[in-house]
């Protein structure tokens, strides 16, 4: 195989990604990972919830995946992919910034973009002392003031502000436009949550302890961190192109193993699953690797009748659609 020829190429070198390469390197399959090196949590130091990695920081999660791959033969490539195409041959084309690959199958693993409310201050102070995942953050900030800023994506913002009372005492709800209707505002407050109907103007974090929020009509309130709810934006350009199949809430549709439907291309991770975190990516990445290698494997007839009785590859249209 030349170097522009592989089994497997990954576009996405986060978790999934990783993990996909991971299975399939150890399958001696040949792989070739593409990674555009901007991985989603990229602005924080530490991890959690990920067993045995427990307040790791993540960028060194991702540099010991990175030469687990490549320990088994995998190569991974800085850079970025703008088309993938199947040809007539049933192989995919791959088109990246360093040229040109051909392969058999492709796993996307490009992750989501949170597109954060836009209100100054914020972006300076994401993943530092504003955040967005309580699973990820809440234990952290135990038992300090928490504010919890409404946005665009509201019933994200609805659901943090709820569930950060399981890690404080007070949680602070500045609505910021938002519009809660009599059941949803008994439920708040029959958590313990405090409902501040105004505007968020401004938040501000100088490095003192705690985090200004400016409010409108001129007043401001120190808390200990703040949580947003971003709107989630996944980086599944690559995979409409390939016309992959979008659901009702804005997602590629994919099985349980994530195949999408389209031959040989599979999807993994935050781009097809939201919000998945870092663990639950990582095992999406795993699941998605054991599938293509056995996709490849029974296309090849190396297990004879195994292919027809498990429907694999061009003899159907694809797997029955779901969710994971």
């Amino acid at each position: 195989m030349s170097d522009s020829s592989t089994d497997v190429v990954v576009v996405g070198g986060g978790a999934a990604g990783l993990s996909a390469a991971l299975m399939l390197t150890r399958a001696r399959r040949t792989v070739t990972v593409v990674d555009g090196g901007r991985p989603r949590n990229l602005a924080s130091s530490h991890l959690h919830g990920f067993l045995s990695r427990d307040g790791e920081d993540p960028a060194e999660l991702l540099s010991v995946g990175r030469r687990e791959v490549e320990s088994y033969g995998g190569r991974i490539c800085r850079g970025s992919v703008s088309e993938i195409h199947p040809g007539s041959d049933g192989e995919w084309r791959v088109t990246w910034s360093g040229g040109a690959l051909t392969c058999r199958a492709v796993v996307v693993a490009t992750g989501l973009s949170d597109r954060l409310p836009d209100i100054p201050g914020i972006a300076d102070a994401w993943g530092s002392s504003v955040f967005h995942c309580p699973y990820c953050h809440g234990y952290e900030v135990d038992r300090q003031t928490v504010a919890v800023i409404g946005g665009d994506n509201r019933r994200f913002s609805l659901k943090q502000a709820g569930l950060l009372t399981q890690w404080s005492d007070e949680v602070t709800f500045c609505l910021n436009g938002i519009a809660l209707d009599p059941e949803e505002q008994r439920k708040l407050l029959r958590l313990g949550v405090r409902i501040e109907d105004a505007l968020v103007d401004a938040v501000a974090d100088d490095g003192q302890p705690g985090i200004s929020i400016s409010l409108s009509g001129g007043r401001s309130q120190t808390f200990g961190s703040v949580f947003v709810g971003p709107v989630f934006e996944p980086n599944d350009a690559l995979l409409r192109q390939a016309g992959c199949r979008i659901g009702a809430d804005g997602f590629v549709v994919v099985d349980g193993e994530g195949y999408t439907g389209v031959r040989r291309l599979w999807s993994a991770g935050n781009v097809s699953s939201s919000p998945a975190q870092l663990i639950t990516a990582a095992a999406q990445g795993a699941t998605v690797g054991v599938s293509v290698n056995d996709a490849l494997t029974f296309s090849d007839d190396i297990v004879g009748g195994l292919a027809t009785r498990l429907q694999m590859d061009e003899d159907i249209d694809g797997p029955e659609l779901g969710r994971f």
